[in-house]
């Protein structure tokens, strides 16, 4: 099993490149630091009477790595739909699960933020008041897995395994001042619908068996069907993000998966939706509003920034004023895992850009007023600053080459620099504009 687990973590270190995905740590639950700091949680558990011996019978997908009631089946499987199989009787230890029935539903109730969306929180609800049972937390039957301290004949079950990594990842529990104390408990648990269960009722009712205070919020999100089917390889419709990627584009895919979707919802892709997205919001929008505004900036401002700006009109400061207003909104979006939303505001930001660069004609000014059309591409080079800064973890690449074309220095980019103090600066050669976002093309026309 070792071997066929490294070569998967490298599948999975290899697409994090691919998706341009930075991450703090990649976890391994086959560290050994990991096993001792799941060993210290058991013997935590064990001294504080929360973990007893006993023995197990009943249903058990192996897909979910989930025990079921005889109630919980549909025809005969899972609720998932997965197979189960019956676990004749096996000596299993036990967590006193049913003891934090009540401190789990008084919790919730006090703390009504802590599952989201709230579908998911009114699906756990009815589970824990629907009566907890104790929970298996032991197997005999393999010996794969953190083996349990002081009787070798068990293994841990895989989900007291695999929660404590959350913990076990930052220190715990030799961490005096470090990662442990300093990020835990305010943290986000972001993971799919299928296994929140786990997430939102034995990590917590762990969490307070152990005197270990609990993370602040879980987030589930949806699955992903393909043309309204679910995926699934019987089907055939298996979409694989590297030929995505070397088909589109890493931050064409990036940039779809973000915001077609209503973040916590399941989601459909489809080929059409993907290229009408891309073609719309990046190139036709965003990469043709660069492109024009800067190639104007390029031929009629002597291949430097515009200079001698103002004084702003009424149109001009209400546009300033919602870009700089762009990160706070996107911001509160952010806080509640509305990633689609964050990405609407940037949508939303480049169309009033382009109707007001529409409404003021700087080819036409160029003409009659070159100094009135200097300021209004001065005004849209620094709307396209915040946009290409706050687009920087939905697009990096791109918003970087944007942020390349705006002559912004590599390092004043940060959101902390979302102010007046760090403004497109005047007089600033500038590279010739590029295209950033090439429209992608289609045998068959695809309807905007």
């Amino acid at each position: 099993p070792q071997s066929f687990l490294d070569d998967v973590s490298v599948n999975f270190r290899d697409l994090l490149k691919l998706m341009n995905i930075s991450n703090d740590a990649f976890v391994r639950t086959t560290s050994d630091q990991h096993k001792e700091a799941v060993q210290h949680l058991w013997k935590t558990l064990v001294e504080k009477e929360y973990i007893y011996l006993g023995t197990y019978e009943g249903w058990y997908s192996v897909r979910d790595e989930c025990f079921y009631t005889e109630g919980e089946l549909v025809d005969g499987k899972a609720p998932t739909g997965a197979e189960v199989e019956w676990v004749a009787k096996e000596a299993s230890y036990f967590f006193k699960l049913s003891a934090f029935e009540d401190q789990l539903l008084e919790f919730y109730d006090q703390n009504p933020e802590f599952i989201a969306p709230n579908s998911r929180r009114n699906e756990v609800l009815s589970f824990v008041k629907g009566g907890l049972r104790d929970l298996s937390v032991s197997r005999t039957s393999f010996s794969w897995g953190v083996p349990v301290p002081g009787d070798d004949d068990h293994v841990m079950y895989v989900w007291i395994d695999a929660l404590a990594n959350y913990i076990s990842a930052l220190g715990y529990p030799n961490d005096e001042g470090g990662d442990f104390s300093k990020f835990w408990p305010n943290s986000l648990h972001v993971v799919g619908k299928d296994i929140l269960r786990f997430h939102a009722v034995y990590w917590p009712a762990l969490l307070m068996a152990a005197d270990i205070p609990l993370p602040k919020r879980l987030f589930a999100h949806g699955w992903w069907t393909k043309d309204g089917e679910k995926i699934s390889k019987s089907l055939g419709n298996v979409v694989d993000p590297v030929e995505l990627v070397e088909q589109y584009g890493v931050d064409q895919t990036r940039f779809f998966l973000m915001a077609d979707v209503s973040f916590g919802s399941d989601g459909d892709f489809s080929t059409k939706s993907f290229i009408q997205k891309v073609n719309v919001n990046l190139a036709n929008e965003l990469g043709n509003l660069c492109q024009r505004t800067l190639s104007m900036v390029f031929k009629n401002c002597g291949k430097q920034t515009p200079t001698d700006v103002g004084p702003f009109t009424e149109a001009d400061e209400l546009l300033l004023a919602s870009a700089r207003g762009l990160r706070e909104r996107a911001g509160t979006h952010v806080a509640s895992q509305a990633l689609h939303k964050y990405t609407q505001e940037m949508v939303s930001m480049v169309w009033d850009t382009n109707k007001y660069i529409d409404t003021m004609e700087p080819w036409a000014l160029k003409k009659t007023d070159t100094a009135r059309m200097a300021t209004v591409l001065y005004v849209i080079m620094e709307v396209l600053r915040h946009v290409a800064i706050l687009y920087q973890p939905i697009i990096p690449t791109s918003a970087n080459q944007i942020l390349d074309l705006l002559c912004v220095p590599s390092d004043e980019r940060t959101f902390a620099h979302l102010t007046e103090d760090y403004m497109i600066q005047e007089g600033v050669e500038i590279p010739k504009p590029m295209g950033i976002f090439p429209r992608i093309e289609v045998e068959e026309p695809v309807e905007a």
